[in-house]
């Protein structure tokens, strides 16, 4: 009886020259998939080298030979690979060696080759270096082999340059590889500020997951009532992204009464009584990967809102619909905070953290703060046409009983901007 030997950092069994999928190559049809819940009116072909066009450029402009991809997020920006997204978010063991010109590597997981190389912006797969060498205590042994590798495929592709731009990493891998030549520098913030002007067919993503998270929040809205648990609407709302052809939502902001008041509680058991608010923020990733980021609040029947709860959100809505009727394409970030809607004296201490902020596969760059946190937390920048920013409002004293969290998406166009949160208000909180 022969032993077949079994060689995990092997790529010998992945057809890279057909571009084929292993195990399971191609559709029947003869045509590459990555899944049937990806709207045809994309053209992902065009989304993926739009997106990693934009990388390059900047790249050549800043003089890098190449960069080192761990952010889950920014690899599927520059190739449109996923592979078990949220493992990957919280373990650096998954990175791409992108150079300026030249061919890209993907250093994968092992035995998960297939699944990204049906990909044309991926021109190979080697093994990971470093999977699980922090569980298993050897993160000081895999950092000399893993810049041996990237500091040759910078040699041999970086163009001359041996800058290299890393976005995330330990501490380990970064010596090693400044020891083997390389220019180190975190390219974090340089990235998001390439990602945070949208290609238009990153405008249709945003689109498509926006649609499924405004049916997803439809579909809680119909299923207040008494007796129902903040977790009970939770997994509604989480239920209806996943069938919508979404992929997550990154927290758990489904609060109702008291729990309202301050923001930023996550959904409990709490089982909701009548008369009282209902706030929620969908924070969705959905199609293609693409954020989906607004909010409402809605009311537990039967009866009316009472005069209290219409006053505040009628100024969360009034907060909403001021700051985004500033927004122009040209303003610097500090005059949108210092034209922002001025916040009562008895709602400043729970402002809600920002004016507004960037949207893309997160929530992204820029991040513009409130006039009175400007030197704390702003930063200089203009508003461009093809930025997509999600507008903010939490509107709850300290020590009140309830509060009201409103946000809507926009894009910044070349002539003011365009809604694309089209959930509407609810008229009872707005009726004079």
């Amino acid at each position: 009886m022969s032993i077949v030997v079994f060689d995990p950092d092997s790529t010998e069994d992945v057809d890279f020259k057909d571009r084929m999928r292993h195990p399971a190559a191609a559709d029947p049809a003869g045509g590459m998939w990555l899944s049937d819940t990806e709207p045809s009116f994309i053209d992902a072909d065009a989304l993926r080298k739009g997106r990693l066009a934009k990388l390059r450029g900047w790249m050549r402009e800043a003089g890098y030979g190449g960069v080192v991809l761990f952010d889950p997020y920014n690899q599927r920006y520059a190739t449109g690979s996923r592979n078990m997204f949220g493992y990957f978010l919280r373990n650096s063991t998954r990175y791409f060696f992108i150079p300026t010109d030249g061919p890209i590597v993907l250093f994968e997981y092992p035995q998960s080759y297939h699944v990204s190389m049906v990909l044309d912006t991926i021109d190979e797969a080697r093994p990971s270096k470093l999977v699980w060498s922090s569980v298993s205590g050897r993160d000081d042994e895999t950092a000399g082999p893993f810049a041996d590798e990237i500091a040759e495929l910078l040699k041999k592709h970086g163009g001359g340059s041996m800058k290299l731009g890393l976005d995330r990493c330990s501490h380990l891998q970064a010596l090693a590889l400044e020891k083997r030549g390389c220019e180190v520098r975190d390219c974090q913030g340089e990235i998001l500020a390439v990602r945070a002007v949208k290609t238009p067919e990153e405008v249709k993503c945003l689109l498509a997951s926006m649609a499924g998270a405004e049916a997803a929040v439809a579909a809680v809205r119909e299923a207040i009532k008494p007796g129902v648990s903040e977790n009970d609407l939770f997994a509604i709302m989480y239920g209806e992204v996943i069938r919508q052809g979404g992929e997550f939502i990154e927290t758990r902001l489904l609060t109702s009464g008291q729990r309202t008041n301050p923001w930023f509680n996550e959904a409990s058991g709490r089982k909701i009584r009548p008369g009282e608010l209902l706030a929620l923020d969908t924070d969705t990733i959905g199609c293609y990967g693409y954020y989906s980021d607004f909010s409402r609040t809605f009311r537990c029947g039967p009866g009316k809102p009472t005069p209290y709860q219409k006053s505040l959100y009628r100024m969360a809505y009034d907060q909403v619909q001021h700051n985004i009727g500033i927004v122009k394409p040209g303003m610097a970030f500090r005059e949108v905070a210092e034209k922002a809607w001025k916040i009562p004296d008895r709602f400043v201490d729970q402002r809600y953290t920002s004016v507004m902020h960037g949207v893309g596969m997160h929530g992204e760059t820029p991040f513009i703060a409130h006039a009175m946190d400007y030197e704390t937390y702003g930063r200089d920048g203009m508003i461009v046409p093809g930025m997509v920013v999600s507008v903010e409002s939490y509107i709850g004293e300290k020590g009140g009983r309830e509060g009201v969290k409103l946000e809507d998406e926009i894009l910044i166009t070349e002539t003011g901007t365009e809604l694309l949160s089209r959930f509407p208000y609810e008229d009872e909180f707005l009726d004079k």
